[in-house]
């Protein structure tokens, strides 16, 4: 993110509305090796390839932030590989991570990794280090650690059937897997904090809250969640474009001041959830419409999305989860310019 973006980002979180309302997308590794022509596999391997793709997304769209912005990873990877687990890259699909916990009663004796030396998290690392002069030199900065949430990554070393399924007959051992789990992600995220002083967000991304009752969220997410965004950085995001109905009430008792989730609750519906209190980034359909639709059909949902808003402030418009495989960029113009007036009002 550049330095106007960043300060635009600071000030839509403090209650500031702009001229015009910003337009924000996560973008990662389901979208940009697509959309700049290359293979998953080479995405991931090739450090030019990747900082090539990423500069060449925000090259494209100045207007919009895109976020984390220079996102370094290995898809649902990146942190399990830290625990042991075996990954599979295929040439061109999404990467897997295999289950490495199948009785429960290997949870105690699951190791605790170290962030600096495990898994791919020096790769994920050092890329960055390696890549930051060429992205200041481009006139952006680094400003996210980012991390899967603790309930994610549960799932990916046990599987997400046994996870739930220990979550509601065992709560002894699900507290004491999740807690390894935060801890090892406090560090890995104060890690990346010291590395790349430029960053002053956090975020994190976990789907698994949407599947849970309130009792078990409680329970389990929020105390995982409020460890790791009590912190002091500026920006403290979370992704969840599962259900939301449950976690969304208590995303100012987690400390998260920017949430990105699914489309099927609208925007005002959420602001009413969180006493407009969390900036919101969202929520037009992003398979169906942001990579199915024709630029009139992204255009018009776009600008339905904005004239539908009660109330303007904390607000990024964005589509409903992260930027899906598949968007050209005919469509991202399209949004884009239907949001600033230019087009499809």
């Amino acid at each position: 993110m550049t330095d106007r973006q960043w300060s635009e980002l600071l000030g839509t979180i403090r209650g500031d509305v702009a001229p015009s309302m910003p337009v924000g997308f996560i973008i990662d590794s389901p979208w940009l090796p697509g959309w700049y022509g290359t293979t998953i596999l080479d995405y991931f391997s090739s450090d030019e390839t990747w900082l090539a793709a990423n500069l060449k997304a925000m090259r494209e769209f100045p207007e919009a932030m895109f976020l984390p912005g220079f996102w370094s990873e290995y898809g649902m990877c990146t942190e399990p590989s830290a625990f042991g687990v075996r990954c599979t890259f295929p040439q061109n699909e999404f990467p897997h991570a295999h289950r490495v916990l199948v009785p429960e009663g290997e949870i105690d004796a699951l190791p605790s990794p170290d962030p600096r030396t495990d898994g791919m998290l020096p790769f994920v690392l050092n890329r960055l280090r390696l890549a930051r002069p060429r992205i200041e030199e481009a006139g952006h900065k680094i400003r996210f650690a980012v991390a899967r949430g603790p309930l994610n990554i549960a799932c990916y070393l046990m599987g997400t059937v046994e996870f739930l399924t220990m979550m509601m007959m065992d709560p002894d051992k699900t507290t004491r897997l999740l807690n390894k789990i935060t801890l090892f992600l406090r560090q890995w995220l104060e890690l990346q904090r010291e590395t790349i002083p430029t960053i002053d967000g956090v975020f994190l991304l976990d789907d698994i809250i949407g599947f849970v009752g309130l009792d078990e969220f409680r329970t389990f997410g929020l105390p995982a969640f409020r460890e790791l965004f009590t912190t002091d950085v500026a920006v403290r995001f979370l992704h969840n474009d599962a259900q939301c109905r449950v976690s969304a009430p208590f995303l100012t008792e987690m400390h998260v001041n920017l949430f990105n989730r699914g489309f099927d609750i609208s925007l005002n519906d959420l602001k009413t959830m969180t006493g407009n209190s969390v900036t919101l980034l969202g929520n037009i359909p992003p398979r169906d419409v942001l990579a199915g639709g024709t630029p009139a059909d992204v255009a018009r949902a776009a600008t339905e999305l904005l004239d539908g808003l009660r109330e303007k402030s904390r607000v990024i418009l964005s589509c409903g989860g992260g930027m899906p495989p598949g968007v050209d960029s005919r469509n991202i113009r399209a949004f884009v310019d239907a949001v600033r007036g230019r087009e499809g009002r």
